[in-house]
């Protein structure tokens, strides 16, 4: 997974992947995460880097959750 930024497929909100953590209970990879946009409820976000990278249907097409833009 590369460090850099990222567009959300669904939103179009970009954001700054800053490094991949281990959950200390299960050692599952999480991906830290910064809202490179005006957001209330939080700043930084983690989600399981299964989820980031995986893919969700948008139109009737699979594509990829978060498409990365540059470093």
């Amino acid at each position: 997974m590369k460090v850099g930024i990222y567009k959300h497929s669904k939103t179009g909100n970009l954001y700054r992947v800053h490094f991949i953590a281990k959950h200390s209970e299960t050692l599952e990879d999480l991906v830290v995460y910064e809202a490179l946009y005006e957001n209330k409820k939080s700043k930084f976000w983690v989600r399981p880097i299964f989820m980031f990278t995986e893919k969700v249907e948008l139109n009737g097409k699979k594509e990829s959750r978060f498409v990365f833009v540059s470093k």
